[in-house]
């Protein structure tokens, strides 16, 4: 029986399927909101899925009480990996709708979830959150302001969660991937060099690390993933 809990934000995405599977192979509890139900999705053991929206404060508060309500299995670690992406064209061609559309995308869940987690973490005795930003976060590209504005956003709000609960034995770091090598990305990159991407399994060991007692000195890091992109 698992004895702790990890909340998996986008836990059914390109990335989120193998952060999903590295934590349940490590024996974590895991639980996976999702924004509508799959009646196809089959039952697994030490997986919780459950229906919440968490752009909203009432869905991703409903998110960590499933993730919580076990005490066998407290919650120790949360993990932000729900987010977007849309390009357009320079700043001053993006209408302001398009760039906060990023931030609701990228910052706002990241928020709610961590900030609607932070109590439960706390009165479990610790715990970890790792957040995911991007490369462009600090290094730009032309026609994403928007989305480097919003992963950029999220590197800030990891760090200052990081200084306000270091004292409460609870950490927070970030991993920036380059291109993760999803179907997703293969399909709208066809004729990128798609072995230089990260595959999205060893993003998941980086953040399956950062969750563990095994990176405990470690806070307010942002760790690089970039494979060789």
């Amino acid at each position: 029986m698992a004895e702790r809990s990890v909340l998996i934000t986008g836990g059914t995405g390109g990335l989120g399927g193998a952060v999903t599977t590295a934590f349940r192979a490590a024996g974590w509890r895991v639980v996976v909101p999702e924004r509508g139900s799959r009646p196809d999705a089959e039952p697994a053991e030490g997986l919780v899925r459950l229906v919440a929206d968490l752009t909203d404060p009432v869905g991703a508060a409903r998110a960590v009480e499933a993730a919580a309500d076990d005490p066998a299995a407290p919650l120790r670690a949360v993990v932000n990996l729900v987010g977007g992406y849309a390009s357009g064209g320079l700043v001053h061609e993006t209408p302001v709708e398009e760039f906060e559309r990023m931030l609701t995308a990228n910052l706002r869940p990241t928020y709610l979830v961590t900030q609607a987690a932070l109590p439960h973490l706390v009165a479990a005795g610790g715990g970890a959150v790792v957040c995911v930003s991007a490369r462009a976060a600090v290094s730009p590209f032309a026609g994403a302001a928007g989305y480097a504005t919003a992963k950029a956003a999220v590197l800030a709000f990891a760090n200052a969660v990081a200084v306000e609960y270091r004292s409460r034995n609870v950490r927070c770091n970030t991993v920036l991937p380059s291109v993760i090598d999803t179907p997703a990305n293969r399909t709208a990159q066809p004729d990128a060099d798609h072995s230089r991407w990260v595959a999205p399994a060893e993003i998941a060991s980086v953040i399956r690390f950062l969750a563990s007692t095994d990176s405990a000195p470690t806070s307010g890091a942002a760790i690089p993933v970039y494979g060789r992109a």
